[in-house]
């Protein structure tokens, strides 16, 4: 078999720890096939990102750019975990400010292919001035990016008739170009609380349109899924960004690899306590790095835990800007009351290896992609509490999956009772009732935890982008 040539590729992430996490394992892959990659971020963050392997210590290089100061940012704040809801549009400002490192760097390096997220609607159009192939790397479900529509729908442009969005409520049901039945759409809390995110002035466009600039000016895009799990999204996908879309798999973690970043002495008091509870009890819960419950979100919550009656391990974390920690706001009395039957973890968790013990029944999570590959890839049932962003989008998709259930919630402020948590916990995990839901949690591993198979996506991928740059370096002589 004749070798492939070696690719130079440059890796850009959005400054997010779920996104950081796809983008280097992608790195480590492509790598191991002999490419050359250049890993692109600020210094806190590619600090908090594994070790590089020693075998690919001269295939990946760790490139850190400094990020500019702008107003309403924090000065240590470099990802999203570092601030609040309403600062994310100053941090894309920041980014945006990194386009001359950026376009200097691409200068000097004259990589193959930059490989990049959605907030970076500015550097498709740099990267085609240089000659640089241009990949739009989408960490979000086939079906997410197929709801959010076209790139001309995504930037307002064209004539999109009855396709086009101007309310809330436009997003909050199944659009006009999904030719086949389904229950994907935001509901009304998820949305309005989008947009009042985003609302920001003098920071650059809004998120739909940085998404439909990046698709638009992209050669390729690549998503992580497979065409087996979702199937009709990819085929309507293709149909409308025009140009190739590409599934590179799920991207497993590798359970040896992938703690590499923690507290040895807190990991052994969690494996000894995992150790001595039933197999299949005990209720992981973990909301992702960048969702922040209110006291009071936090509370019913903490108090559902405690009617359920049921075991479990829940990781707290700061909440930036408001100088407390969700363990300073649980309920008064609660610590003590579910002591011995509730592990309190504060800070970051080896969540991957937490998921792997066989006393964890079920994952109460906040549906970000990169949190239910994991735990999908080892089979456990969801109890699904979204939150942000395509969070909500997920939790559809995986119900329509029935591979766990979402707790209830009022449709127009997003509330939930400790009731509805205690209940959903339940029959998620024990109850008889849920026992199918179980079942196909667990039939799930054959999608996102076989590695061959995503190995296989990976492949693929790797030849496309080769023959790609082949034809387009033959198409420019």
């Amino acid at each position: 078999m004749e070798k492939s040539k070696s690719l130079h590729i440059v890796m850009f992430p959005w400054l997010a720890m779920g996104h950081f996490i796809p983008f280097f394992r992608l790195s480590k892959l492509l790598a191991l096939k002999g490419h050359k990659i250049s890993f692109i971020s600020t210094p806190r963050n590619l600090s908090k990102l594994p070790k590089i392997p020693p075998n690919l210590s001269s295939q990946i290089s760790l490139i850190s750019f400094s990020l500019p100061t702008v107003p309403n940012l924090p000065s240590l704040a470099e990802s999203s975990m570092d601030i609040t809801h309403n600062q994310q549009q100053p941090l894309k400002h920041a980014l945006d400010l990194l386009q001359p490192q950026l376009a200097s760097f691409l200068q000097s390096s004259k990589p193959d292919w930059i490989i990049y997220d959605y907030a970076s609607h500015s550097l498709p159009s740099v990267a085609s001035q240089l000659g640089i192939s241009r990949a739009f790397f989408a960490v979000f479900t086939a079906a997410c990016l197929s709801f959010m529509g076209s790139p001309s729908t995504l930037i307002g442009s064209g004539d999109d008739g009855d396709d086009a969005r101007s309310t809330a409520e436009d997003f909050t049901t199944i659009p006009n170009w999904v030719p086949f039945e389904s229950n994907l759409a935001y509901r009304l809390h998820e949305i309005t609380k989008y947009i009042e995110r985003t609302d920001e002035d003098n920071f650059g466009p809004p998120d739909t349109v940085r998404f439909g600039i990046t698709i638009q000016q992209s050669d390729v895009v690549i998503v992580r899924s497979s065409t087996e799990f979702e199937p009709d999204w990819f085929n309507l996908l293709g149909g409308l960004y025009e140009k190739p879309v590409i599934p590179v798999g799920f991207l497993p973690p590798i359970l040896e690899e992938s703690d590499e970043i923690q507290d040895d002495e807190k990991w052994a008091a969690v494996k000894t306590w995992l150790n001595k509870q039933r197999v299949n009890s005990v209720v992981y819960v973990a909301m992702g790095t960048e969702v922040h419950l209110s006291k009071e979100e936090l509370g019913e919550l903490a108090i559902g835990l405690e009617k359920s009656g049921l075991p479990f391990i829940w990781v707290l974390k700061n909440s930036p800007g408001t100088g407390e920690s969700e363990f300073e706001m649980l309920p008064d009395g609660f610590k003590e009351r579910v002591k011995g039957r509730g592990f309190l973890y504060m800070g970051w968790a080896p969540q991957v290896k937490i998921l792997s013990q066989d006393s964890i029944g079920g994952f109460l999570t906040h549906c970000g992609w990169n949190s239910v590959i994991e735990a999908l890839g080892l089979g456990r049932v969801l109890v699904m509490l979204p939150m942000l962003n395509d969070q909500g989008l997920n939790a559809r998709l995986l119900n329509e999956k029935k591979v766990g259930l979402e707790i209830p919630r009022n449709e127009l402020d997003g509330w939930f009772t400790s009731e509805a948590v205690a209940e959903s916990v339940r029959l998620a995990v024990v109850e008889e009732s849920g026992k199918v839901l179980r079942e196909t949690a667990k039939a799930m591993k054959g999608y996102f935890g076989d590695f061959g198979k995503n190995d296989g996506y990976v492949d693929k991928f790797v030849s496309q982008l080769v023959d790609y740059r082949k034809w387009a370096g033959d198409s420019n002589c």
